[in-house]
């Protein structure tokens, strides 16, 4: 006999410990496959709100699939995260006063491999509490060998087709971690600043044109002056030559279109070394890159500047320049200051020799594909996002100067810089230049992103798995619909000659009660494993779900939780009445008024819900159903049951029944604990979706 209130801590670990063998895509019956992409977390990583919503909604929406006789195809797995793991180990080596340095390469990615064996699980025993379905014997990792021989393959791949490249020039860089980063894995923070406002005189007349930055550190770099062709104020200037101050370098006037006549004076220093901007306009023109600003974001090459930090040497350029009368004024403004994603460094533009994925025939096949609708992204307005990305793309830098990570499959020869092979094995012939073969392997290891874009078909190890491409669905965040959902297009279509999946649900980012964005680092963080603590991980379900709309971002509210909780104990109880007074009711052939009513609204409920979750609704179909529960069935019919009632007791069987099949994929915890209460042997997982009654 069920006790007097539900006690969700008690029953969760049991239930779920009675459902892993049956996840397992072996033990479902045969019928139509259902295929669902996991987003891997980070192996640094552990559960978040985020994760949280993501797994919840798409579980709904596969148990309700496995109801209907779908074979249900979900492998979870994890992702290395090159930079976020490099940066934990590095952290836990400075609290022995070591860096990765004084390890050495190989010891230090055996320290890693260690931390991964500890702690690297962790967020996918966490995934469990939230009663996701994966098969979990298949759980991945984006280090394991074949997954790895993919992501070489892919390079080489490319680089057969011309479309990779190896190349000097300015990239994004985060002196913290030591690498690259590409333009999606640079964070904007609104900052006040200056824009100084500086002379440079001309060589030939009299005159000076004045430049506006808010970087004078990197003017030790400056090679030309531009202004816009159709700027009649600088016309007159072009072809001059003006003298940079402090450094008396030459630099020549030259015209082009990528300069804002609007901005600051119109005049614009071009640094090709340390802006990405300026060295497209310095290719354009074939002007020299002189790096002042090293890998440490400190001065080089420049003498009285050289060992400085980029904010000291703009700190003493502005004294000179303010002794010197080249500093005209100082204006204070609001501009954004880019950091890196993952240690929130501020970062640098540097030149480096990178490995360059070329994007534009890319970028037309992953635009081809949504605009034919061969990929769907639900909701649409999110399709704008996607397609600004795609238009305004640049080159793919996918190389990086970490430790951890996969290897790029090139070699290079010891005593010629410049001469490399591209493959997964030692080249066995001789350098094009020295004439001997004198090869090393490569350090640098590939972006993750770059492996991440693979997950669709890299996860696939057997033979039979490889038919279980595409996907039908992935859910994702709309923050990484251009790190992720758009390089996992164009890959499955170059690679897999078709759309690595149909459907692109983009759901709601869980903000604060105030509409703050949810930070651990800042303390507005919410642990999704405490409300399970507190409330049990079905209210959890169910607290997300029902705020979870297309309209807007969801202002998470524990409220929520609690009426999860509520009604939680509200369907126990129901349940609990219905074990207690069942047998008590007399066998009738007919149909009461009461039992009449409740049918036709359990059945326009079935047809609700049913449709709603097909539509990936999922919040209507819950408060839909909890209507029809609490109110419907619970306050009216339960309440007519109860002393002498011309009520037919099969209907009220059938209503319990059918309701805990239909409120499973919600709350699956505790409808399979009750399912069993009421005397099933086989699992409720395992039932079939209910008919209309």
């Amino acid at each position: 006999m069920l006790g007097s209130r539900y006690n969700p801590q008690e029953i969760e670990e049991k239930i779920y410990k009675k459902w892993l063998p049956y996840l397992k895509v072996e033990k479902q019956k045969g019928g139509e496959k259902f295929i669902a992409l996991m987003a891997p977390p980070n192996v640094t990583g552990s559960l978040h709100m985020g994760h949280s919503l993501q797994n919840i909604l798409l579980d709904i929406l596969l148990r309700y699939k496995r109801m209907r006789g779908f074979k249900i195809i979900w492998i979870p797995g994890l992702d290395h995260a090159g930079i976020a793991t490099q940066n934990v180990v590095e952290k836990e080596l400075k609290k022995e006063g070591l860096t990765r340095f004084d390890l050495g390469r190989e010891k230090f990615l055996k320290r890693v491999w260690e931390w991964k064996e500890k702690y690297g699980g962790i967020i996918l025993q966490q995934f469990k509490k939230l009663g996701i379905s994966p098969d979990w014997t298949r759980t991945r990792f984006t280090m394991d060998k074949k997954y790895v021989d993919w992501v070489e393959k892919a390079f080489i791949e490319y680089y057969k087709k011309g479309w990779i490249y190896r190349d000097y020039r300015a990239i994004n860089y985060c002196p913290r971690c030591q690498t690259s980063l590409s333009d999606l894995e640079i964070e904007y923070e609104t900052k006040e600043g200056s824009l100084y406002y500086i002379k440079y005189p001309l060589k030939d007349l009299d005159e000076f044109l004045t430049v506006a930055t808010t970087r004078p550190e990197t003017m030790l770099g400056d090679v030309a002056l531009a202004v816009n062709p159709s700027d009649e104020r600088y016309q007159k200037y072009w072809g001059h030559i003006a003298i940079l101050p402090i450094i008396n370098r030459e630099l020549l006037v030259i015209t082009d279109q990528r300069v804002d006549p609007k901005f600051g004076t119109g005049v614009v220093k071009v640094t090709p070394a340390h802006s990405i901007i300026d060295y497209e306009i310095g290719k354009r023109h074939g002007l020299e890159i002189v790096k002042v600003i090293d890998e440490n974001a400190k001065i080089v090459n420049i003498k009285g500047f050289e060992g400085l930090d980029y904010l000291s040497a703009r700190e003493k350029i502005l004294k000179i320049l303010k002794e010197k009368g080249y500093l005209v004024k100082e204006e204070k403004i609001l501009h954004n200051v880019p950091y890196c994603y993952r240690c929130h460094t501020e970062l640098q533009v540097i030149p480096s020799k990178e490995w360059f994925l070329k994007m534009d025939i890319l970028a037309k096949i992953a635009k081809d594909a949504v605009k034919s609708r061969e990929v769907y992204i639900f909701p649409q307005r999110f399709k704008k996002i996607y397609f600004d990305w795609l238009k305004n793309i640049r080159d793919w830098c996918i190389s990086r100067k970490i430790w951890w990570g996969q290897t790029l499959p090139v070699w290079y020869c010891k005593n010629c810089e410049d001469s490399y092979e591209v493959s997964r094995k030692k080249p066995n012939k001789k350098c094009k230049i020295c004439k001997k073969s004198n090869w090393y392997r490569t350090e640098e290891v590939f972006d993750t992103w770059f492996s991440s874009a693979l997950w669709p078909f890299a996860i696939l190890y057997t033979q039979k798995e490889k038919e279980w491409y595409p996907a039908n669905v992935v859910f994702t965040a709309r923050d990484i619909i251009n790190l992720w959902i758009g390089r996992m297009i164009f890959s499955g279509i170059f690679f897999m000659k078709k759309p690595p999946f149909k459907l692109v649900y983009v759901h709601p980012t869980v903000l604060t009660k105030e509409g703050k964005r949810m930070s651990k680092s800042l303390g507005t963080g919410i642990d999704p494993l405490d409300l399970i603590e507190k409330y049990g991980a079905d209210a959890l379900r169910f607290g997300l779900t029902w705020q979870t709309t297309f309209l807007q971002d969801l202002k998470f509210d524990e409220v929520n939780v609690e009426n999860g909780m509520k009604f939680a104990n509200k369907v126990y109880n129901a349940v609990r009445f219905y074990l207690i007074r069942y047998p008590e009711m007399e066998k009738k052939n007919g149909f009461s008024a009461e039992d009449r009513k409740i049918i036709k609204a359990f059945n326009s409920t079935l047809k609700y819900v049913t449709k709603n979750i097909e539509n990936l609704r999922f919040s209507d179909a819950l408060k839909r159903f909890y209507k029809f529960f609490w109110n419907q069935f619970c306050d009216v019919y339960i309440e007519s049951c109860k002393g002498q009632t011309k009520n037919n007791r099969e209907v009220l069987r059938m209503i319990i029944i059918n309701s805990l099949k239909m409120l499973h994929p919600f709350m699956p915890f505790l409808t399979e604990y009750l399912w069993q209460e009421i005397g099933n042997k086989d699992l409720l997982m395992l039932q079939t979706w209910p008919q209309q009654i």
